[in-house]
């Protein structure tokens, strides 16, 4: 105002001293009222201009000479009214006459909203929401929107907006908008998100739609999407932007799940040991098994034959995406199925099933798959009442009480040590015949040469028994011969004629042991009948001729005449 005042002061005086004191003042009122008219004009446009940064938005605010908003504005819809003003100055210089006197002038940076974030607007000025609102309707175009003139002048409402800011920069009026960053949806893989509109986008959303058509479903009514209430239609995995305030996300997983029932009790275990002399010693200590912090609960305590035996269990499940939707309205999410059905039914359930009059502790070992397909049997219809396909229950090692099974597992260690001893005297027999398996593996070489042995004496002894019954055939046969030489030429002769036979045979080899001079050869005795003597005198007067042919004495060969004649 003051710079408004000064201006207008120089203005005044310096027409007053340039064009109209002239005459009296002198030559010198020009020069001073041409300083003065100067000097108002520097003033004017020294208060007329802006410069607005690149990063930033300028906002004004109307002080002077305008009018008073309208009962209940906070923005002035255009530059006739006091107050914050819905125009805003882009970067670079913005001249108006008297800006800076008329209006004060701020700058505010330009806002971001970065990657995976979204940002929720709240308007401070605008038309009121209508009764049944929740949240100002959304705009089509986010542009338009943030132009705080055409928002207050085309029915923008105030309060939070529907419409979200996605990543990037904004250049928006800060008098009218105020943002709160948040994170952007994102459903993983494996996930789905049912929402919970709190919002309507559509005209057409009176009817709810039923969540099951069997009457054994849970109640749960669910929406068009676009309605108010629970969505019929899961979001998939990806990244959404959508409002927080008008939509809750409920994160359901549609891969199996796994709970598990373990811990949460007390026990006491009895070990079995053999001492040095054989027996069997026992020894007793307390187990405290507490709750996994992983663990949906604790194991389920089945009362069977009067004795209390903790059983721990295992439950799978599983969510299809088109049924998220109906777990989330008749439930609320997963885990208060968990709570509030599946923990609940499976104690009931395997309290009937162990409480059967038939029954007996060690079923819970001896029987279990039959056991586990009679509760999954009874508890599949109640997991899919709530949307919750159940895959498989498995039972974990029932905690029996250790006096059921002391009596079998003595009988059981009595059983193992005879097996050992027997198993121990079979390896002792097995190394013995190893041993001497390898003994004779060592003397193999030994062993193959006496046998080669034995096989040739075998076959000596035959060939020589051969040799034998061929001798005697041939000697057989020789006897006959020189009987028949007997009978013809009689002993003597006959004995003379094989010493003759050999005789020859040798002289065959040596002929100087029968060669003599022809003049020395000398026939003695008298000639037999069968030429002996002439034998005698071809070989002549050899030595070994000589000593053998003796004449036969006529005794003798009386005798042998005497022998022959009958």
């Amino acid at each position: 105002m003051f710079y408004l005042v000064l201006t207008a002061a120089l203005v005044v005086a310096g027409l007053a001293l340039f064009k109209w004191e002239p005459e009296r003042l002198g030559s010198k009122s020009r020069f001073v009222g041409g300083a003065m008219l100067v000097l108002a004009v520097l003033t004017f446009f020294s208060t007329s201009f802006v410069i607005i940064g690149q990063d930033s938005v300028g906002h004004l605010k109307r002080v002077y000479f305008g009018k008073p908003l309208p009962k209940g504005a906070i923005i002035a819809p255009d530059a006739s009214f006091n107050g914050p003003q819905a125009e805003i100055l882009g970067p670079g210089l913005t001249f108006k006459p008297f800006l800076n006197v008329i209006y004060d002038v701020e700058e505010w940076p330009v806002q971001e909203i970065k990657d995976g974030q979204l940002g929720v607007l709240t308007a401070r000025d605008g038309r009121p929401l209508r009764p049944s609102q929740y949240l100002a309707d959304p705009w089509p175009d986010v542009e338009r929107m943030l132009d705080a003139k055409t928002f207050l002048t085309e029915g923008g409402q105030k309060g939070t907006q529907l419409t979200v800011l996605k990543p990037g920069k904004y250049r928006y009026n800060q008098y009218l908008f105020e943002i709160v960053r948040h994170r952007a949806l994102e459903v993983a893989d494996g996930h789905v998100a049912v929402i919970k509109s709190n919002v309507a986008e559509r005209d057409d959303c009176n009817v709810p739609v039923p969540g099951s058509e069997t009457n054994q479903a849970l109640s749960a009514s669910v929406v068009d999407r676009g309605c108010i209430g629970v969505w019929d239609e899961p979001l998939m995995p990806g990244k959404y932007f959508l409002n927080p305030v008008a939509y809750k996300p409920i994160i359901v997983p549609t891969r199996v799940q796994k709970w598990e029932y373990k811990g949460g009790y007390s026990t006491r275990q009895i070990d079995l040991t053999i001492g040095d002399n054989g027996e069997i010693q026992q020894r007793e200590f307390p187990i405290e098994a507490p709750v996994p912090e992983d663990a949906a609960d604790q194991a389920i305590r089945v009362i069977t034959e009067g004795w209390p035996v903790p059983l721990e269990m295992r439950m799978a499940i599983q969510v299809a995406p088109r049924d998220a939707p109906r777990v989330v309205a008749a439930v609320g999410n997963l885990g208060a199925v968990e709570d509030k059905i599946a923990t609940p039914a499976l104690r009931s359930v395997m309290r009937n099933i162990t409480g059967e009059k038939e029954r007996k502790v060690m079923d819970l070992i001896e029987e279990r798959e039959q056991m586990e397909a009679a509760a999954e049997t009874v508890l599949e219809p109640e997991l899919f009442k709530a949307g919750v396909t159940l895959k498989e229950i498995r039972f974990g090692d029932p905690v029996i009480p250790p006096e059921l099974l002391l009596t079998r597992q003595r009988e059981q260690l009595a059983t193992q040590m005879k097996q050992t001893y027997e198993q121990e005297r079979e390896a002792q027999l097995e190394r013995i015949e190893r041993e001497k398996a390898k003994a004779e593996a060592d003397q193999q070489s030994e062993l193959v040469k006496a046998e080669i042995g034995v096989q040739r004496a075998e076959q000596e002894k035959e060939r020589m028994r051969l040799l034998g019954e061929g001798e005697k055939l041939r000697l057989s046969e020789i006897a006959k011969g020189q009987e028949a030489q007997v009978a013809v030429l009689g002993q003597h002769n006959a004995m003379q004629l094989a010493v003759l036979t050999q005789i020859l045979d040798a002289a065959k080899e040596n002929a100087d042991i029968i060669k003599v001079p022809t003049s020395q050869i000398l026939v003695q005795g008298e000639a037999s009948a069968d030429g002996l003597n002439s034998m005698a005198a071809i070989l002549g007067g050899s030595n070994i001729a000589q000593g053998i042919m003796r004449p036969v004495a006529p005794a003798e060969r009386q005798g042998e005449r005497r022998s022959r004649t009958p």
